[in-house]
Formats: C-alpha cells, structure tokens, sequence
C-alpha cells in the first residue's frame, strides 16, 4: 500500500511540474536537463570543443543538453542503461565503479579532459541516511577520477546529498581544488536534499 501509495503521489508530482512540462517540449529527455543548465548558468562551466564525461547518464539529458548547444563538443558517457544516440556522444552500458569501464573511459579521448559531471545515484531504498551514504560514497569516487583525468583547468560537477559523507566530500573537494561550491539549483524540488558540488582548477 505504501509503495502504491508514494507512486501516485510522484505521478501527480510529475504532471504538475514545470520543468517537466518544459522538457517535453524543448524536446529533452528529463527535467534533470534545467540542473545542469542553471549550474553553468551560475558558474560559466561548459564552452564549446569541450571534452566531457558524463557518469550515471541515462537518460542522457545533460549529454543532450551540451551536445545541443555546445558546438564540437565530444562526450562519453555512463550508465547502468542504455541511452538512445545523441550526437558526438559515446556510451558505455555498464557500472561506472567497475575498473575495466574506468580504463575504457580513460583510454577514449587518450588525453585530460575538460569536464566530468555526474549525476549518479543510488536507487532510493527509503532511508535517507543509507541513500545519502551510499550517494555519497559514488561521489567519492567519481572526485578521485575526475583528479586524475581532469586538464589543470578541468571542472568536476556531482550530485550529492546532505547526510554523514557530505563533510567529508566538501573536505576532498577543497584539498584537490582551488575552487568549491556547494549548490541547490532551482530546478532541484524543494522537499529533496539534493544538492551539487562544482569544483574548479586543479589544485
């Protein structure tokens, strides 16, 4: 019943929001879209002949958006999922976790990148503690690859949640880059605790 129940209630949600409405008509995939877009609105992060990593892309939303507005850029992308074909875009169905994928990204561009974004998550279970830990370890690991692979004026953006790690998360971010921001964009619905970290120039 309960289950039943928070389904309803999300498919009202749905209807009702905007950024889902605008999304289907600006053609993109998901209202996840007006993240990505706000956060470079505030931060200037995405020019183009731009090389990206996308983690945890499907379904592709932000590839789409820099794909669409960023000339030349190049992305590679991640996710459990498949995604439908946007241009300049390659996609890899797999865990981003798993250390082949993360050799396979790391050996497509053959060079530093200029931004990584993730939009990982783990899939809710219903307590907001577990689900924020385990978010927040997936972020973790997605900062120490974008050290690695990031140019020296690389950017590195990703979900978070506010729980026990986020201190933590805040702290690796500082010790790796000079710059770092903590960021709610308007788009984020408000009862979540969603947030994003923006970190720029490599240390």
């Amino acid at each position: 019943m309960k289950k039943n129940k928070f389904s309803k209630n999300w498919i009202i949600k749905q209807k009702r929001d905007i950024y889902v409405k605008k999304s289907k008509l600006e053609g993109y995939r998901s209202r996840a879209v007006y993240k990505l877009e706000e956060i470079n609105n505030k931060f200037n992060l995405i020019k183009n002949n731009t090389l990206v990593i996308d983690l945890g892309a499907a379904p592709g939303s932000w590839s789409q958006f820099i794909s669409r507005n960023f000339n030349n850029s190049k992305i590679i992308s991640i996710d459990l999922k498949d995604i439908e074909p946007i241009k300049n875009l390659v996609h890899i169905k797999g865990d981003f976790t798993d250390e082949k994928h993360k050799k396979n990204i790391k050996n497509y561009f053959g060079k530093k990148v200029d931004l990584i974004i993730s939009d990982m998550a783990v899939n809710t279970t219903g307590n907001k503690s577990v689900d924020a830990l385990v978010t927040g370890e997936l972020c973790i690991d997605a900062m120490n690859f974008a050290v690695e692979l990031l140019n020296k004026n690389g950017s590195f953006i990703s979900k978070l949640f506010m729980g026990s790690s986020f201190n933590e998360i805040v702290a690796l971010g500082k010790k790796s880059f000079l710059d770092v921001d903590i960021f709610k964009p308007p788009s984020s619905r408000k009862d979540s605790k969603e947030n994003f970290i923006i970190c720029r120039n490599l240390r």
